[in-house]
């Protein structure tokens, strides 16, 4: 467990693997991050995976089961990162500001989060995995929390919170930004999602 400003916050820790599957799984992650690099998320294969890091084609699909699931993979150590600074790192994300505050951080940094890693995520969007982010459920806990701290007057918090935390839904925002966008184009969506979100919350929090 861990604490959002001393509320509980439940995540999950990774199974504990042999040296061997630990030093084949880093392999794997390296190698696929590179050829993401090299040649797009979209020309990465379970069997060039396989191929560029020099295992047998089964050690990737024990490890991986589909290739979604290495973006997955991905996806999920980038996120452990991201939890960690709303955790531990330093206001307003952090602990330490006012909780209308870290709202408007917290929604700015999923969204940044969401479409800096906008290939490797919308690449880890599978059948059976329709949101793409490790802790979904961390974004909800996190946005009662802030709701609830900031003196919200709401009879149905539950509820405001299942609306507010719906306009950081990773799928409604992979699928508005779009991979054909020029550099420019993308960095003034994500400053339109970013100044929307603060308004949203602003008029929500502080009528």
């Amino acid at each position: 467990m861990a604490t959002v400003d001393g509320e509980l916050i439940p995540l999950e820790r990774p199974r504990a693997e042999r040296a061997d599957a630990a030093r084949n799984r880093r392999l794997l992650l390296d190698t696929a991050r590179r050829m993401i690099a090299e040649t797009g998320a979209e020309n990465v294969t379970m069997d060039g995976l396989a191929e560029q890091a020099g295992v047998g084609k089964g050690t990737v699909y024990r490890r991986f089961r589909t290739r979604a699931g290495i973006f997955v993979a991905l996806l999920d150590e980038e996120e452990r990162g991201f939890q960690q600074r709303v955790l531990s790192g330093p206001p307003p994300l952090g602990p330490g500001a006012d909780p209308v505050d870290r709202l408007i951080a917290y929604g700015q940094g999923r969204i940044t989060f969401l479409l800096d890693h906008h290939a490797v995520a919308r690449a880890a969007l599978g059948r059976n995995r329709p949101v793409p982010v490790a802790f979904p459920g961390l974004t909800r806990m996190h946005v009662r929390l802030l709701l609830e701290q900031s003196g919200v007057a709401a009879d149905h918090l539950d509820a405001l919170t299942l609306q507010v935390a719906a306009a950081l839904e990773g799928p409604v925002l992979l699928y508005l930004a779009t991979p054909a966008q020029e550099e420019g184009e993308a960095r003034r969506y994500l400053r339109a999602l970013a100044e929307g979100w603060e308004v949203l919350v602003t008029r929500v929090c502080r009528p």
